[in-house]
């Protein structure tokens, strides 16, 4: 079974993505950080699905995905602030999404990332712990997916 919208990803790796996202946020709230071995285990599962022939994505989806993730993730920790951890799960959701699925879900997550930013503002913090917005963008391009986000922005256009 797989997720409504989506034609690569199976429901047991969403299951895998969202619970590894969901205990990074919580890390991320209470101390600001996000443990290496959630990124590494989001991303050992896409080489695992990739491997067993789970999903549709493909080992060039995975790489495309991942060189994506890095490209996006590196630049957004060099240039934008972004923190490592953030950068890092960024990388490994690549991995798990494809490059398309991770442009939809980065989408999301810069939407959630600027209400969240205007509610830190309107209560005076300047910092922002920004995996919730990464939360927040996965569970939105989860229930909307890729071709919904598409049919959106055509519409939109």
């Amino acid at each position: 079974m797989r997720a409504a919208g989506f034609s690569c990803v199976p429901m047991n790796m969403i299951y895998i993505a969202v619970s590894l996202i969901l205990v990074a946020t919580v890390c991320d709230l209470r101390k600001r950080e996000v443990p290496d071995w959630i990124s590494i285990a989001l991303l050992l599962a896409a080489i695992a699905a990739t491997a067993l022939h789970v999903g549709q994505t493909g080992w060039l989806g995975l790489v495309i995905g991942l060189a994506l993730g890095l490209a996006i993730g590196t630049a957004l920790f060099a240039w934008c602030g972004l923190g490592g951890g953030d950068a890092k799960l960024i990388v490994a959701l690549g991995a798990v999404f494809g490059p398309l699925g991770l442009l939809s879900l980065l989408f999301w997550t810069a939407l959630a990332g600027a209400a969240l930013a205007l509610i830190a503002h309107a209560r005076g913090e300047r910092d922002l712990a920004y995996v919730p917005a990464i939360a927040m963008g996965l569970l939105v391009h989860v229930i909307i997916g890729t071709e919904q986000l598409g049919n959106f922005l055509l519409r939109s256009a």
